[in-house]
């Protein structure tokens, strides 16, 4: 009965998306995906995957293509601050674009400095006019920390040479809806380590507004289009945990998804790297996996055109997700041995036991690698925020 009202209240919503104007050519999604050499069938198992990635009913299929298909009525404003586009890069996949991308490509795109072909005053009046045009309607994109205060010269843009941290303010303060793109702009990443020479920060310190984290070193691609279907469906933020990050791409942990969790649980660990339990896939977690520690869905979307990710690949997560990871995760190739979680059992946390682990001290360490998820419920959400 729920799943039905739901369906009935997203198919209204996505009615009356479609009364809005097209903001791009007259080009269907289906003829710009088939130019691209994408089937109706690829599409169709697309939008079931971005279904179930967003927890609905296989039965919602459908109004996920159809919201795909509706990208075009929302414009978006994606700005660049402190980073290295790795972030767009990530999403466009230029060498060999996926059907996210492509669909991004889709999407009424206003403002994308990477993607532009106009420079300095021409794309500062490009990024103003988009502003007032779309008062009220856009969706705000920010990728890269923000040098902040007194410090905020060290990012100035464009040919009146604003700083980043005013254009995001100013951007945000029109925005119908903000996402933070990669960790830098949701955490305020490598910039915002310790020193923090430049006081970067977060798009959230910036702007009083609500801004959805999308963070990862770069993000997955189904991450951040799939944070913008959820919005175009609902026309709502999503269900977010303590730290703003969307609780269907962020709800569990590296180590809950992972293929080697069989490994740590039987005991079984890579020593060093290219050792005997390397070569047979044994778990990363004395050799640095930041796993336990790290909210993301990687092993699920994976990387290389969905072809890999970082621990298949033999080295461990560096918990790149997180706030302030670059400080607080780090020697990545070590164990994390409690320096965080050192009130779990005394100190008997996740590291103190995985020399030892066996079957029966399963329990203990799995309430010790849990310790985060715990914290993390009872954390301000601000609370980490670098």
């Amino acid at each position: 009965m729920q799943a039905e009202k739901l369906y009935e209240k997203l198919s209204k919503r996505l009615i009356e998306l479609e009364k809005l104007p097209k903001l791009k050519e007259n080009k269907t999604i289906s003829k710009h995906l088939d130019e691209k050499g994408i089937s109706r069938r690829d599409f169709m198992k697309w939008a079931a995957a971005i279904t179930a990635m967003l927890a609905l009913p296989g039965t919602f299929t459908p109004l996920v293509a159809k919201a795909a298909k509706l990208a075009d009525r929302l414009p978006i404003i994606w700005l660049h601050m402190a980073e290295c586009t790795g972030c767009s890069e990530s999403l466009l996949r230029t060498d060999a674009p996926t059907i996210d991308s492509l669909i991004f490509d889709y999407i009424s795109l206003e403002y994308h400095e990477t993607l532009m072909a106009a420079a300095g005053w021409q794309a500062e009046e490009n990024l103003e006019n988009a502003i007032e045009k779309y008062k009220g309607q856009y969706i705000l994109m920010v990728e890269g920390g923000i040098p902040s205060g007194e410090n905020a010269h060290f990012l100035t843009i464009g040919g009146h040479g604003k700083t980043g941290e005013q254009n995001a303010i100013d951007a945000a303060e029109h925005a119908a809806a903000i996402f933070a793109i990669g960790t830098c702009s949701s955490y305020g990443g490598v910039q915002a380590a310790i020193p923090n020479p430049t006081g970067a920060v977060a798009l959230s310190k910036v702007t009083s507004k609500t801004v959805i984290n999308v963070p990862g070193c770069p993000p997955s691609e189904k991450n951040i289009v799939g944070t913008l279907l959820h919005y175009i469906l609902y026309g709502t933020l999503p269900a977010l945990d303590v730290y703003n990050r969307p609780k269907w791409a962020y709800g569990l942990r590296i180590h809950d998804l992972c293929e080697r969790r069989g490994h740590f649980d039987a005991g079984e660990f890579v020593e060093e790297f290219g050792d005997e339990g390397a070569k047979k896939g044994f778990c990363l977690y004395k050799v640095g996996c930041k796993g336990p520690y790290t909210f993301n869905n990687c092993s699920k979307n994976k990387f290389n055109s969905h072809m890999s990710w970082p621990i298949q690949a033999g080295h461990g997560c560096i918990g790149c997700s997180e706030p302030g990871f670059w400080d607080t995760m780090g020697p990545f190739e070590e164990p994390v041995a409690n320096r965080l979680y050192n009130t779990v059992f005394k100190g008997l946390g996740a590291d103190a036991t995985a020399d030892k682990i066996g079957v029966g001290l399963l329990t203990v360490t799995g309430i010790g690698i849990a310790a985060h998820a715990v914290i993390s419920k009872i954390k301000n959400p601000k609370d980490g925020e670098e």
